[in-house]
């Protein structure tokens, strides 16, 4: 069963493989209560230790995991992650954020005529709603 949201993201990831510091210039793609998917400019093999930051959600997520799999996809790889010791609850209230930030781009563009990129509706978002978000 899948348990990635399905909608496609434009939120900035860094990430480390040993250490190696990624390209500033990869991003997310979904996310899911036991790992994540982004787009990389270069493969990664599967089985390697890997660690992540998405720093544009409050507070800044954190994690270190595992590739389970890479996929070339046209001049891209999309590279799939499963979580290692991340607490359950902290996994899914990054997810529920995630959501939220995307449900509030949707409702700006159908409400205000304007288009956000995911970053951009992140930062309106957690400037407006974050200090009330449960966590």
């Amino acid at each position: 069963m899948r348990q990635y949201l399905r909608h496609p993201s434009d939120i900035p990831i860094l990430y480390r493989l040993g250490d190696l510091v990624a390209d500033r210039n990869d991003y997310l793609r979904n996310i899911g209560y036991g790992g994540l998917c982004f787009r990389s400019h270069s493969a990664v093999s599967i089985g390697t230790k890997i660690y992540i930051e998405i720093p544009i959600v409050q507070p800044e997520f954190k994690a270190d995991g595992i590739v389970a799999w890479c996929r070339a996809q046209e001049h891209e790889y999309e590279v799939g992650v499963r979580f290692s010791g991340v607490e359950a609850e902290y996994g899914v209230r990054m997810v529920e954020q995630v959501c939220q930030i995307e449900h509030y781009s949707r409702h700006v563009r159908e409400t205000e005529g304007r288009e956000l990129t995911s970053e951009e509706a992140a930062v309106e978002w957690i400037d407006k709603y974050a200090a009330g978000f449960p966590g």
